[in-house]
């Protein structure tokens, strides 16, 4: 199986805990799974699949412990690199920009020669729009703590199944 890399940035611990609970989904061990707070870019170096969790954050904005890592990971090449994405939003305060910070790590590092993987079909989520739709589909998991809290075992289960499919 491909060595696989779960780095998260939280501020309230809900991504840290989503981020624990897909790790756990996929047999992930507790070192392989990192904080970008204390993470450099080198760190990424060592996976073969890289799992990037983020909160979204007023319009649509990243969690702040990732705007100094993604400067330098938009240098990287990750060809030969799988990405995929999961966030954590609120689709009834905030249904405009529903985990947009999901979208704006994809934009950030779609020219790193990396493959995506892990969209998630719209069915089932409650929102307005989302910077994290790109042709159709999230780019990563949505994760709504808040108000879905209820589907999220599922959802992550289900998502972790389709990640599977491409190892």
């Amino acid at each position: 199986m491909k060595k696989i890399g779960i780095f998260y940035g939280s501020s309230s611990g809900t991504t840290a805990d989503v981020a624990e609970r897909i790790g756990k989904e996929l047999g992930v061990p507790s070192t392989q799974i990192k904080d970008v707070s204390k993470a450099s870019a080198d760190d990424f170096d060592a996976y073969d699949v890289l799992l990037l969790g983020t909160s979204t954050w007023g319009d649509g904005d990243l969690q702040d412990d990732w705007y100094d890592l993604v400067d330098d990971l938009k240098k990287k090449d990750f060809t030969g690199k799988q990405i995929s994405f999961f966030g954590c939003g609120d689709c009834e305060s905030y249904p405009e920009t529903f985990c947009g910070a999901m979208g704006t790590l994809y934009e950030d590092l779609k020219g790193t020669g990396a493959t995506f993987i892990g969209s998630v079909d719209l069915d089932g989520y409650d929102y307005e729009d989302s910077q994290a739709i790109i042709d159709g589909v999230f780019i990563g998991l949505p994760i709504d703590e808040d108000n879905q809290d209820d589907l999220t075992d599922t959802r992550i289960a289900n998502w972790v199944e389709e990640l599977k499919s491409h190892f």
